[in-house]
């Protein structure tokens, strides 16, 4: 099993897409945790430039929308399609709505297992607010319902719902590692999703949390005989990034946090490198 870095488009829409790219891969960046762009020259340079240097790619859906469910869920098919076209490692999947029913939200998976098994391509469905895996407790009636149900651990947003480190969510949060095929590497904190800056002490608590996490997720998938695991260093700017006070000024710097992460977890899982 290899672990793939991969930075976030997010924060740097204002480059030009091979400006960008150029950036990332002479940081030594594995590859790419993007949307696709609906741009048609912006797209062609995003797959040209991914073959050319033989970069790696994650698809991100979260575009999907519509007033009705029924207008939701053809837009969701619609835009998994679209995402399918680079030949990305998986999807990273935006599935549903918190306010969607139960039984909406397991039609979303059904579809995303449906499309699974049309192109070879997993879906995988981001533990994020205001979607279906919005919080542990929620997550597990999926889990309990869907075996072949799999997961982006982005815990930055559980510990914010939750108020917590999940310390009382051990049995949901066993199940979400065993089930993860993608980590956004973006540290929270009990009540955000974001650090300021990993790198500062008073936040040591919640990185060392959190690396404990994706430990545990990594020795998964080896011993899954998973090929690839991607990891994405998503750190994000503002508003995820807080601004100083009075200041249009950001606490530290996006990229060079997501740097820093990059170097780290390389450190750290270099044995599957």
């Amino acid at each position: 099993m290899k672990v793939k870095i991969l930075s976030p488009l997010w924060g740097h829409e204002y480059l030009p897409i091979s400006e960008f790219l150029d950036k990332i891969r002479n940081e030594g960046y594995d590859g790419v945790d993007t949307w696709i762009p609906e741009n048609k020259v912006d797209k062609r340079a995003l797959f040209d430039y991914l073959q050319k240097h033989s970069m790696y790619v994650v698809s991100h859906q979260h575009r999907a929308e519509g007033s009705t469910f029924k207008e939701f869920k053809a837009s969701y098919i619609k835009n998994l399609n679209e995402c399918a076209e680079p030949g990305p490692l998986l999807i990273n999947s935006h599935t549903g709505k918190d306010y969607f029913s139960f039984e909406q939200n397991l039609e979303l998976i059904d579809a995303a297992l449906e499309f699974s098994a049309k192109t070879g391509i997993k879906v995988v469905h981001e533990t994020h607010r205001g979607r279906l895996g919005y919080s542990p407790q929620m997550i597990s009636a999926f889990f309990a319902a869907r075996p072949a149900f799999r997961i982006t651990a982005d815990f930055s947003h559980w510990v914010c719902v939750t108020e917590s480190m999940l310390e009382n969510f051990s049995d949901a949060l066993i199940e979400a590692i065993d089930r993860s095929c993608h980590i956004h590497a973006r540290v929270g904190f009990e009540q955000g999703p974001q650090v300021p800056d990993p790198r500062a002490p008073e936040w040591e608590y919640a990185l060392n949390n959190f690396l404990n996490w994706w430990d545990r997720i990594v020795l998964t998938n080896n011993q899954n005989d998973n090929k690839i695991l991607p990891i994405t260093t998503e750190f994000g700017p503002e508003p995820y990034m807080p601004k100083i006070p009075f200041s249009d000024k950001p606490m530290a710097k996006q990229f060079e946090i997501n740097c820093y992460m990059k170097d780290l977890l390389i450190d750290r899982y270099h044995p599957f490198r």
